[in-house]
């Protein structure tokens, strides 16, 4: 879904925009905002998409609002309200691209033509159609090729050498050798299990080409695909974090100086959840992303790589428009013994194992064991290498996964325990069907782990800020996915939780009787009386005066 942020220092008219465009069936996520700085303050902390602003404000203006906006968020969209009569104030909001204005007196109907098309907007930018082209034109390309090839031998090498310079230069990468950088993961789930090789490859440079097309506003990237099909980010932040001074591109060390690695990290989170809207809608494919919310030398490129991928791997959940920060040094360390498998159908099958999917592991499983049902010699060196392979592939997998208490392992590289090579390999495709189980019940139990743990955090910070944003911060998750997994756990949406046990503890803090009614709702989080009485009448059909009025007498 788009976010529209609603920004008015009127609180009525605030309101009533949320509520005139919440009753509207336009796909948007709303936000509200009382001035520009608190505007600002949620354009620090997440992705918005569309901006509907009162032009003339105290303190900051809507031109000023802009300008930030148009640091942090360069795809945003702004409408801006006004009743101001000063032409050249208008004028200097209209030239920017992307920005439209509307009169207060032209009613409703204007403004919600203006979101609209401010909505159609977005559409365009992110349509798929010409990405597939550039895709079949870039597929093939020697420098597509040369560079995947390279950095697929950076990433999966035990050492990375220190001077990397001269083939940056060489194979004409953009990123600068000498700065650290940034690694985001995608791992690509395809709805159309049907679509060839080259089908799918077209989709995930595609992909690819989204990425950076958005990416570039604000950093200088280049992605690949690395040997699972999986697509690698290398990013660097451009010059415009670091502010006019700053040297060369990729100025991470200056940017960590003016503590800005935070909103480096919201602009990630908020262009990748763009990027994965677009890919679900375009290109018919979901995209859970993994990326490191700290620098790393080009040395470390490979245990940095293996890191984000481990806790990929570890999510909560699906993983379906998943967005989420690695902290590294709070991320569990990797085996330093990394798994290497030679042969191309072993290597595939550990792929197809590591990314979950299920079918085309059976399928080329089933392929690959195809000789065991033609009553081979009990000592076939071919399938005794066979079987070994793939056992030997399970159990590193049952041992990196900690499934050894839920699969029995007992006959895995005990051959003779099998009395036929049929009953041998049936006993593997066994294995790694329940080790898909296991993998599918940790995502679920961990999901269910973080959504104790936000409930918790709810039950204790009641009279604090519980945004979306703010809780989708205590769990370095995006805030859609947080939404949506909350809603999966529970049955519920996030909002309602929380509202139903704010008003249970002002049912029993007005039953006390000790505390004005305006005292309850600012201990439960509600800034103004008003929010509190609407929530509190939305839930029990009464006031909070009256309730109390007819539990306590008064």
């Amino acid at each position: 879904m788009y976010r529209m942020l609603i920004v008015d220092d009127e609180e009525i008219i605030t309101d009533g925009l949320a509520v005139v465009f919440g009753k509207m069936d336009l796909g948007l996520d709303l936000y509200k905002a009382y001035s520009g700085q608190e505007a600002l303050e949620l354009l620090d902390r997440t992705r918005v998409d569309i901006v509907l602003s009162d032009i003339c404000m105290p303190e900051m203006d809507g031109l000023e609002l802009m300008e930030h906006i148009r640091r942090r968020w360069p795809q945003c969209k702004l409408v801006f309200l006004t009743g101001h009569s000063d032409f050249n104030y208008v004028y200097q909001a209209i030239q920017a691209p992307g920005v439209q204005y509307v009169l207060k007196n032209e009613g409703y109907p204007k403004l919600i033509e203006a979101v609209k098309r401010a909505l159609q907007e977005l559409q365009e930018t992110m349509q798929a159609n010409d990405l597939i082209r550039e895709a079949k034109e870039q597929l093939n390309t020697l420098e597509t090729l040369a560079q995947g090839g390279y950095f697929r031998h950076l990433i999966h090498s035990v050492k990375v050498e220190q001077d990397v310079a001269e083939d940056f230069e060489r194979l004409h990468i953009p990123l600068d050798a000498s700065m650290p950088v940034l690694l985001a993961l995608g791992s690509l789930t395809d709805s159309d299990t049907a679509r060839s090789y080259s089908e799918r490859q077209e989709t995930a440079l595609a992909v690819k080409l989204l990425a950076e097309k958005l990416l570039k506003e604000r950093t200088v990237s280049l992605g690949v695909i690395d040997r699972y099909g999986d697509l690698i980010w290398l990013i660097q932040p451009d010059r415009s974090w670091a502010g006019d001074g700053a040297g060369a591109v990729g100025q991470i060390e200056q940017v960590e100086q003016m503590g800005q690695m935070e909103q480096i990290g919201k602009f990630l989170e908020g262009t990748f959840e763009l990027i994965q809207q677009t890919c679900q809608e375009s290109l018919g494919v979901t995209v859970a992303i993994t990326f490191s919310a700290e620098k790393a030398r080009w040395a470390m490129l490979p245990n940095l790589y293996d890191k984000v991928r481990q806790v990929q791997h570890y999510r909560a959940g699906d993983g379906e428009r998943m967005v989420q920060r690695v902290q590294l040094h709070e991320a569990a360390v990797p085996d330093q013994v990394r798994d290497r498998f030679l042969q191309g159908k072993a290597e595939t099958l550990a792929a197809h194992l590591e990314a979950g999917r299920k079918e085309d592991f059976l399928r080329l499983f089933r392929e690959m064991a195809e000789p065991a049902g033609q009553e081979c010699a009990r000592g076939n060196p071919y399938l005794t290498e066979l079987y070994y392979t793939i056992a030997l592939m399970l159990l590193s997998y049952i041992n990196r996964w900690e499934a050894d208490e839920g699969i029995a392992t007992g006959g895995l590289m005990n051959l003779e325990v099998h009395r036929t090579w049929c009953e041998a390999f049936r006993y593997l495709e066994d294995t790694a069907g329940n080790l898909f189980s296991v993998r599918r019940s940790g995502e679920q139990k961990r999901a269910a782990s973080v959504i104790d743990r936000i409930c918790l955090y709810i039950e204790e910070n009641l009279d604090q800020d519980l945004s979306l944003v703010r809780l989708a911060d205590v769990i370095h998750f995006n805030p859609s996915y947080l939404s949506r997994l909350f809603k999966q756990e529970r049955g519920i949406n996030l909002s309602e939780y929380i509202e139903e046990l704010r008003v249970r503890q002002a049912k029993e803090l007005l039953r006390r009787g000790e505390l004005k009614v305006a005292e309850v709702g600012s201990l439960i989080g509600y800034v103004t009386p008003q929010s509190f009485t609407r929530v509190f009448k939305k839930w029990t059909g009464t006031t909070p005066q009256e309730y109390r009025t007819d539990v306590v007498g008064g």
